[in-house]
């Protein structure tokens, strides 16, 4: 299914023509190919690259017609616009009846096509957002992400997400750090009868007391030194929608008495502002702290946490659903691999079993996240095509009751943190070709650092030669 409209082809044996689309195509910032005949462009789209094919009717080799055919007989899920200087309403018609997303008479404007283009735009959205189909590994959500396990424990919780998704009840979602409380959330918007109205988030841990009341409820020009301009805050753009309080342990005591209000009230003012504004948004809040003893300690009121925690639901660590490990992993590896060839040939990587068994018995204190980045920084740094003992961290490593060693294996080498760190460094500047920058890029650290871990290094003469 296409998510996006980011590709377009463009057929038409009018040079000028073709000048003219393509243009308004780039201008907003879709890449284009243009072809000048029916053959040329049957065989592009045939390769499934293209989000949108402006196909002129009548050209050589084949025309627009023949090519929309093809299209439809290969299940190429390109959207088809069809242009000819011959329109009639009988041509559209056929047009539309062959699976033609539009329909073009020359001569058009760019608006025209600028219209098309936001048309289009709207409906990859509305199908993304209507795409939660139930799988066999749990549903697809939005931007290709994914609630993934087959254990007892996320069919629980699924089956849990799907009762509260169609009630309008405000909902309290706990769990550690990395345990996915956030595409819970998403699950649970993109399930409900909201599904295709916004889904706003704030990260309540973000922002700064200062300035939590503007960002929940917006400000008018003028409202204080740096309000240049009104700015609509997260309940008015969560109207119909669904809002995410994400941490929302973390709001300072004095907002939590504004925050109740609105729940109850279901209405606020801007700051600086006397105009009442009315909100229908519900409410989802994530925590990773245990709010009933943030009440007990005075650091969360009672009222609001009585309010959000009206269906509360729980996010298993990963520990405790250690069957879900293969799966995330493979599920993962999968993905990483696809991101780094485009989608295309995909390069094969995969765990022995000798790695699945480590990574199954490793506790996951950081949870999904962390094995998430794990297999995503194996995936940059590691050549595979198998991913042994040795590619994984020692406190992973060390974390499991080795197999038995085959007859005339090698023994494992055993890495120290700081080896297996200088190690990774020096693979990231290879991969590079020495750019200190791209390899800092690519070790998520600061230039900085990767230079005084240089310096590091050579000070203890661990490198052989000076680095680039």
């Amino acid at each position: 299914m296409i998510s996006t409209i980011e590709t377009a082809l463009v057929a038409d044996d009018d040079a000028l023509m073709r000048e003219f689309v393509v243009e308004t195509l780039t201008r907003n910032d879709i890449e284009t190919t243009e072809v000048s005949n029916g053959l040329e462009a049957k065989r592009l789209l045939e390769d499934g690259r293209f989000d949108l094919a402006f196909l002129d009717l009548k050209m050589p080799g084949l025309n627009g017609m023949q090519v929309l055919k093809s299209l439809e007989k290969e299940g190429i899920e390109t959207l088809p616009v069809v242009i000819t200087a011959f329109g009639t309403v009988e041509k559209a018609v056929d047009a539309m009846k062959m699976g033609a997303y539009d329909f073009l008479m020359k001569p058009f404007s760019p608006e025209q096509v600028e219209l098309i283009i936001k048309r289009a735009k709207e409906l990859v959205t509305l199908q993304a957002e209507n795409a939660y189909l139930k799988e066999e590994l749990g549903w697809k959500l939005p931007q290709g992400r994914q609630i993934i396990g087959q254990s007892r424990l996320i069919a629980d919780l699924m089956k849990s997400v799907e009762r509260v998704a169609n009630a309008s009840s405000s909902v309290l979602i706990s769990g550690e750090s990395g345990t996915g409380k956030e595409l819970v959330a998403l699950a649970i918007h993109s399930l409900s009868e909201r599904r295709n109205q916004p889904f706003i988030r704030m990260n309540c841990a973000a922002v700064p007391a200062t300035l939590m009341d503007s960002e929940l409820f917006g400000h008018e020009r003028g409202a204080f030194t740096s309000a240049v301009a009104r700015r609509i805050g997260r309940f008015e753009l969560a109207n119909k929608g669904t809002l995410l309080l994400d941490e929302v342990s973390e709001i300072p005591l004095g907002m939590q008495a504004k925050l109740l209000r609105v729940l109850q009230e279901q209405e606020f003012e801007r700051v600086g502002g006397s105009h009442t504004i009315k909100t229908d948004s519900r409410i989802v809040a994530t925590t990773n702290r245990d709010l009933t003893s943030c009440v007990e300690k005075g650091e969360f009121r009672q009222d609001l946490f009585f309010r959000l925690n009206v269906v509360p639901i729980h996010v298993p660590p990963l520990r405790e659903r250690r069957e879900d490990v293969p799966v995330l992993a493979k599920a993962f590896l999968d993905h990483n691999m696809k991101e780094r060839t485009n989608g295309r040939k995909r390069m094969e990587l995969r765990f022995d079993e000798a790695a699945m068994h480590a990574l199954t018995g490793y506790a996951w204190p950081g949870n999904v996240r962390e094995l998430k980045n794990l297999v995503e920084r194996l995936c940059v740094m590691e050549e595979g095509p198998e991913l042994g003992l040795a590619a994984l961290p020692a406190e992973i490593r060390n974390g499991h009751a080795e197999l038995p060693k085959a007859a005339g294996q090698p023994a494992i080498e055993t890495l120290s943190i700081p080896e297996m760190e200088r190690r990774t460094i020096l693979r990231a500047l290879e991969s590079t070709g020495g750019n200190r920058k791209r390899s800092a890029e690519l070790l998520q650290i600061s230039i900085r650092t990767l230079r005084n871990k240089l310096n590091q290094y050579r000070e203890k003469e661990i490198l052989a030669e000076p680095m680039p």
